[in-house]
């Protein structure tokens, strides 16, 4: 196999480490020559890697229009092996809280341009997976609550789906033997983020923030526009067809397992009795 990843960033260095794992010779493409990566802007050397890959994932954003099909759609439509997209569940738009699947309307949101994308990645046959809030190593709740950061927005009944990174490349490398479609990439519990902010606090040891208004949370206008929408994503099709299960089926999980890679361990405690949420 041969990987070329357009965008090696957060997400897609995980999904190129375990392609690596499984024997995956991995070309990723960056703005500049960074991490050992090769610059977006190198056509030819792009042109080679993408015409000898075995396998082309894109995890470029949409700025305006896709600078990856804009530059290499002709050569990604006639592409004779897999194509994959890192799409966003942003372009279900807000559901009130509803639970979504892959059969839902698109492009009614905050993420137009992300949804124009989504459907040009679907046009010329990727498996498009799309993506909730992602977190994992050194972008979690515990950053934000150790570096006092976090906040707690007080919007009764606004929930989010999240995903750890490693979930998201074990879908990703399990849609390698998987039709072209659409795949919700979620864990199995939505939840508030003032829910999220509590437990991270509660491993830590740390107080909760305090509880604000949206006003006076004074949020960034992204911040602002994420918590506007509202939904559940569904992530049915992904184990049906994918035979993919979240290894951190909820966000418990996932600090939990993150907090314990970042705690000394005290070589003097006492053997520990699992807690009701551990067990």
């Amino acid at each position: 196999m041969r990987l070329l990843i357009f965008g090696l960033g957060y997400a897609a260095k995980r999904i190129a480490a375990l392609a690596e794992a499984q024997g995956a010779r991995v070309v990723g493409t960056s703005r500049s020559q960074r991490d050992g990566t090769i610059a977006f802007d190198d056509r030819d050397r792009v042109a080679f890697e993408l015409a000898n890959a075995t396998h082309v994932l894109s995890s470029v954003p949409p700025e305006g229009e896709d600078p990856v099909l804009t530059r290499h759609g002709d050569a990604l439509r006639e592409h004779p092996g897999w194509v994959g997209y890192l799409s966003a569940t942003g372009v279900y738009g807000d559901t009130g809280g509803a639970w979504v699947d892959e059969t839902a309307p698109t492009g009614g949101g905050r993420r137009t341009e992300r949804a124009a994308a989504d459907a040009a990645w679907r046009a010329i046959g990727a498996r498009v997976f799309r993506l909730p809030g992602i977190y994992g190593p050194g972008r979690s709740a515990l950053d934000r609550v150790r570096d006092g950061r976090a906040t707690r927005i007080d919007l009764p009944g606004q929930v989010f789906s999240r995903i750890h990174v490693d979930d998201i490349a074990r879908g990703v490398v399990a849609g390698f033997a998987a039709p072209a479609g659409v795949y919700n990439l979620a864990d199995d519990l939505p939840a508030s983020q003032n829910d999220v902010i509590a437990y991270a606090c509660r491993l830590l040891g740390a107080p909760l923030p305090p509880l604000q208004t949206l006003e006076a949370a004074q949020l960034g206008p992204m911040a602002r526009d994420f918590y506007a929408e509202n939904r559940r994503i569904a992530n049915g099709r992904a184990r049906r067809v994918l035979g993919w299960r979240p290894l951190y089926p909820d966000y418990r999980f996932g600090l939990r397992a993150l907090n314990a890679m970042t705690s000394p361990i005290i070589a003097s405690a006492p053997p520990a009795t699992a807690s009701a949420d551990q067990r």
